[in-house]
């Protein structure tokens, strides 16, 4: 009896706590139409909700008192609002949000320890939405972002694989993240593309500089950060959205499903997509043989957010099917042939034209890479008064094969497992005086092994990866500074590697006691150290107009491909030669930025200058007579090398949105680079051939033309039509020994496109359109980054092309309904 009443007591107790409590509720606006899925809360607190598909909102519970209360929402200004409520009182709270015109007022979690406005940052950062990823229809994410951020460039092996260089620099000069969490999946190899499901980006997150001070080796050049979706809607509400995506060029069908749920503080998210897509097509070279793939991507989400902070899981599942294009022909008609023999019975010159039923199928070819990624990571905070506590881990398996015999279609010619344990600690100190100060430590574990296959064109090794930092920010009236100090170690081991030939004369691994065993990798143990850092400032002569500096000295230890290879790259048919004695490299680099975001255009220039040393590139191996190595299969031979070397360059932006005509924006973009190699004696022997880097894309310049209808018509909102000009000059300052690279002509693309939003009668949205043709007339091009310029087996030709061409003109629609 004693037991009942005191538990009646107590929850007499806790429901009259409760009764004292308030509610506030309200509605939420943007352009005069209700704002669905915002997020209210109370500052300071972790109470809050969502608004319906009219914009109302409610919030339980609240505690009597003053309150601050905040909605937002992405694209839109945050807005506050202070009120004084009564014990069991009830408050109305009405926003109306203001869509953000100028991105300084976007926030970024990328290249900082906290969140942080783009005004706030002395570090060039870039973002890109899912608005613009949407727009910008392309094969994958990476073109998608090459599209929507100025100085951001790509090196490609057709149109689903695409390797990001920033300023110049690329492959393991640019950190690539996914959700914070570092990419690894062999990124040393040229055709190894980004295992991201393009369908699941919410927005991505671009550092344009030396990053090393948060993140260690490997951010040398900048860091792309691609953030998923993360999932709004009424509590206790299933959310989603189905996505289909059809382009004519190479027939891609592609299509996504994502569900959500959220309740009490709880959120589970699901995301499964398929893409597959034959050959691709250009009136050069009709439909490029070896270009078509399929893959499949599955991820999930849960998470909770309580008082104490948060704690999330995730996961993900890559699985592509990849098609090798190997570039051979027929020397008079230039159609593609095939391979249909082995080593030496496999007579390059003479092979059997591809039937053109094959040409245009979904079926993946004898020749592929068979690429499955899966990561699992999780994100945790706990909040310790004023500070805060945050932990990272993350664990991911890429497992990579090439298929190359024609023959013998199930035996891999590479097959490599690579394993990668990714942890991250970070504590951000309670602010001091203004100063907000985190210190942290992150790094890796990894090992790569080599499978059943018959080409090793690295070793097996074993990585362990340190580094801790402290990075501290201020702001002195107009001015904001930030900055810090990082130390990094790295250790890289592997054991002697034997290979040897089987029976039927195909390479194998092998022990060391096997007969005319072949030592490729003899063992080799080395520690890299490197210490990076980073000290800016952005002066803020008024809210608008902005002045930016950065002084940044970035650090990366050598990757495995230029220390280690010693072989055959099957897919890229290239063998590689590293050097055992290369060091790391260090740059130092200075940015300068002025930003003005104007009532009717915003103008951006950012310059940099890029000293790095003990820079390593790829040459290309000719013999005494000044011919390519070659291999019996026709493979050419690059060994890596190491010098100075300096880029500068710069982004300039010129956006037109007149406050006349609010329907109208004008977008300009113009991006530079100059990579100059400062190898004296190799300029001493080669002359103007060594002068410059190589992969440096010439001067590119950007226009776009879009007008927005302010109103709706019918059910259509939102609705755009724009068109765009794409030019790139010519490169002709180029790494000329050896032929490495060879000059390429200027083009200029021309791409229309329009969508709109489709909404139900109650306001909520049904769908949404977009349509869009890129190389509107079908222009005959070759990027400087396309490594298929370079796949040519003849020294003349009788149309006078050479290698193989970019995409044609290509048609997409892409239709998404949320529910």
């Amino acid at each position: 009896m004693k037991f009942t009443l005191t538990l009646f007591f107590l929850l007499f107790l806790i429901s009259t706590g409760y009764a004292q409590n308030g509610v506030i509720k309200g509605r939420i606006m943007a352009n005069g139409e209700p704002l669905s899925y915002a997020s209210v809360g109370i500052v300071g607190t972790r109470l809050g909700a969502t608004s319906n598909d009219k914009g109302y909102y409610e919030i339980k519970n609240v505690p009597a008192g003053t309150v601050e209360v905040g909605a937002s929402n992405v694209g839109y200004q945050t807005e506050k609002s202070t009120i004084t409520l009564t014990a069991g009182g009830m408050a109305v709270v009405d926003f109306t949000l203001k869509e953000i015109t100028s991105r300084l007022e976007e926030v970024v979690v990328t290249g900082v320890t906290r969140a942080t406005e783009v005004k706030k940052s002395p570090i060039p950062i870039a973002t890109i939405s899912k608005k613009e990823i949407n727009i910008n229809v392309n094969s994958n994410i990476i073109d998608a972002i090459v599209k929507g951020v100025p100085g951001v460039s790509a090196t490609t092996t057709g149109p689903n694989i695409s390797k990001p260089f920033i300023r110049g620099l690329g492959y393991n000069r640019v950190l690539n993240m996914y959700d914070g969490i570092r990419q690894e999946g062999q990124q040393w190899g040229d055709e190894h593309g980004t295992e991201v499901d393009q369908y699941g980006i919410e927005r991505a997150e671009v550092v344009k500089g030396p990053a090393s001070l948060t993140y260690g080796s490997d951010a040398l050049a900048g860091v792309i950060n691609m953030i998923p979706a993360v999932p709004k809607g009424v509590d206790g509400k299933l959310k989603g959205d189905f996505l289909t995506d059809v382009h004519s060029n190479n027939g891609l069908i592609g299509t996504s499903l994502g569900v959500s749920y959220n309740k009490s503080g709880w959120t589970y998210y699901l995301r499964g997509t398929q893409k597959r897509a034959h050959n691709y097509r250009n009136r050069i070279d009709g439909l490029v043989y070896g270009s078509g793939y399929r893959e499949y991507n599955v991820s999930g989400t849960a998470r909770v957010d309580k008082a104490w902070g948060f704690s999330q899981i995730s996961a993900t599942l890559y699985d592509n099917m990849q098609e090798i294009p190997d570039g051979s022909r027929d020397s008079l008609s230039r159609k593609f042939t095939k391979p249909v023999m082995e080593g030496q019975q496999d007579d390059i010159k003479n092979r059997p034209v591809v039937p053109s039923d094959e040409l245009k199928t979904y079926n993946i070819g004898t020749l592929h890479q068979a690429i499955q990624h899966y990561r699992v990571y999780t994100h945790n905070q706990l909040i310790l008064g004023q500070g805060n506590l945050n932990a990272s881990f993350g664990f991911q398996q890429s497992r990579r094969r090439e298929y190359l015999f024609p023959t013998l279609p199930d035996k891999a010619a590479l097959y490599l497992v690579l394993n990668t344990l990714n942890y991250d600690f970070r504590y951000n100190l309670p602010a001091w005086h203004a100063i907000e100060t985190s210190v942290g430590v992150n790094g890796m574990w990894q090992t790569n092994q080599s499978k059943d296959a018959t080409d090793f064109p690295i070793p097996d090794y074993t990585l362990f990866d340190v580094g801790a930092y402290v990075f501290t920010k201020k702001s002195f009236g107009k001015v904001d500074i930030s900055g810090g100090i990082r130390y990094d170690t790295r250790h890289l081991t592997w054991n002697d590697f034997y290979t040897g030939l089987d029976g039927a004369g195909f390479g194998q691994r092998v022990a060391a006691t096997t007969p005319n065993a072949y030592l490729q990798f003899p063992e080799f143990t080395h520690q890299y150290h490197g210490v990076s850092g980073s000290i800016g400032a952005t002066y803020n002569l008024s809210e608008r107009l902005l002045f930016k500096a950065n002084l940044a000295r970035g650090y990366r230890s050598p990757n495995i491909n230029e220390v280690g290879s010693n072989g055959l790259d099957p897919g890229a048919h290239i063998r590689y030669q590293g050097n055992r004695d290369f060091v790391p490299e260090f740059n130092f680099q200075k940015d300068f930025s002025f930003l003005a975001y104007l009532e009717n255009l915003d103008v951006s220039v950012e310059l940099f200058d890029n000293r790095i040393s003990n820079y390593i590139f790829q040459a290309r191996l000719s013999d005494a007579q000044g011919q390519p190595v070659l291999d019996e299969q026709g493979n050419l031979t690059y060994k890596y090398q190491q010098a100075k070397a300096q880029l500068y360059g710069g982004e300039f932006t010129l956006n037109f949105h007149p406050k006349s005509l609010k329907w109208l924006n004008f977008n300009n973009s113009l991006a530079y680079v100059k990579g100059l190699n400062k190898n004296d004696k190799l300029i001493e022997q080669y002359g103007d051939d060594a002068k410059y880097l190589p992969f440096i894309l010439p001067l590119h310049f950007r226009s776009e033309l879009r007008g927005t209808l302010r109103k709706s018509v019918g059910p259509y909102t939102g609705i755009y039509a724009r068109i765009e000009l794409d030019t790139y000059a010519r490169q002709d300052k180029i790494y000329a020994v050896d032929n490495t690279e060879t000059p390429t002509p200027g083009y200029s693309l021309i791409n229309v496109g329009t969508g709109t939003s489709v909404k139900q009668k109650s306001g909520r949205v049904f769908c949404q359109l977009f349509f869009q043709v890129n190389n509107l007339f079908d222009v005959a091009y070759q990027s400087h980054l396309n490594r298929l310029k370079y796949f040519e087996y003849y020294q003349a030709s009788p149309n006078n092309r050479f290698g193989i061409y970019n995409m044609g003109r290509n048609i997409s629609a892409k239709v998404i309904i949320p529910f």
